[in-house]
């Protein structure tokens, strides 16, 4: 089940591969996350020591949360993978010009889950051709519902 996507990671990049990667959280980002208050619009993730990092990710607080607590939305969040799959992005974005993007927020057996894509960034002519491509896609779409009627 799909929290939240990121859409323009599609727009902005060609996404050559996916990893599903868990996150490091606290208790309070969990129950904001549950409510759909996440935004990773603007985010993106970085190696720093070998580990993978989520920066930019927006979680919004309960107005419920406990006033001893100083909750931070754009808090540095600590992705979970094997290490076998960390060395192998860390060796694609370092030596072929990958980035690493986070695609989707999504529930995996009750715990929160993130899509990171290792992706390619686009030119601007290619995202026209992709904007051209999908009104393209619509009107043929389009025909053939009225075609059908």
């Amino acid at each position: 089940m799909s929290i939240v996507d990121n859409k323009k990671a599609f727009f902005d990049y060609f996404i050559e591969d996916r990893y599903e990667a868990g996150l490091v959280l606290e208790g309070w980002e969990v129950k904001a996350i549950r409510e759909g208050r996440v935004q990773i619009k603007e985010a993106y993730v970085v190696v720093r020591n070998g580990e993978l990092f989520l920066f930019g990710a927006h979680v919004s607080a309960l107005t419920t949360t406990s006033s001893f607590s100083h909750p931070e939305a754009l808090r540095t969040r600590k992705l979970l993978l094997h290490k076998a799959e960390i060395d192998k992005l860390v060796g694609k974005v370092e030596r072929s010009g990958y980035t690493l993007v986070p695609l989707n927020l999504h529930f995996k057996a009750g715990r929160v889950k993130c899509e990171v894509g290792l992706a390619k960034g686009k030119k601007q002519h290619d995202k026209r051709d992709t904007e051209k491509d999908r009104d393209a896609k619509r009107e043929v779409e389009k025909a053939m519902k009225q075609h059908r009627r």
